[in-house]
């Protein structure tokens, strides 16, 4: 089990980020989970996007969101508007969407970063346009929220739990907050990724031609 913090030095155009938390082996116990509408969590999910876009919320602080874990679980959250936020293509699934009772958190997918970077182009994010499920508006307004214009984007590489797991719904995990720590951590053992390798390696190659 690797516990050791190194840092990631991609050098790529658009501010690839430093300080990605490498945990280590699937075994190794993922304790950090970040929070996303629980409708972009399920297109993750199916494996229709890879693409997280991210500015950061009001309990974050001035130094806003920070890309600071390698991997972690989705945790999705209730927000109501959500089916307003998306494209029209998308609002369908959202009335599928079926919610545990509040007071239940049920985590059914893990997280891996393969590259992050933040833009400090609002042209760079909407060229990303297509491969996420957020419209454009939405996008606008996380870019240009907050003291600083910009907006982080990573691509994912998710993993579906064999089963899923009902956690109790804390009220630490509130808040306008990327990444919460759940009690208890849990690992990846066991865990598949949504996508094959090939199809994945397509969609993370057209993130990155799309901010090269």
């Amino acid at each position: 089990m690797h516990t050791g913090a190194t840092v990631s030095k991609r050098r790529r155009k658009g501010k690839p980020t430093a300080g990605l938390l490498r945990v280590g082996k699937y075994t190794a116990p993922v304790q950090t989970a970040f929070k996303e509408w629980g409708i972009v969590v399920e297109a993750l999910g199916r494996g229709g996007q890879i693409v997280v876009l991210r500015k950061g919320g009001i309990a974050e602080g001035r130094g806003g969101f920070q890309a600071e874990h390698e991997r972690f679980w989705l945790f999705p959250t209730r927000f109501h508007q959500q089916a307003e936020g998306v494209v029209e293509e998308a609002r369908a699934g959202f009335e599928d969407y079926e919610l545990p009772p509040e007071e239940v958190l049920r985590i059914e997918f893990c997280a891996e970063v393969m590259e992050a970077r933040r833009l400090d182009s609002l042209a760079a994010a909407q060229r990303l346009a297509g491969q996420h499920i957020w419209r454009e508006e939405v996008i606008a307004e996380r870019f240009d929220w907050g003291r600083d214009a910009g907006i982080y984007a990573m691509a994912v590489k998710v993993r579906r739990l064999a089963a899923p797991v009902e956690l109790p719904m804390l009220e630490s995990y509130g808040g306008c907050k990327s990444w919460v720590e759940l009690e208890p951590s849990m690992n990846f053992a066991g865990t598949e990724p949504v996508l094959a390798e090939d199809v994945f390696a397509e969609k993370l190659a057209a993130f990155r031609e799309a901010l090269a």
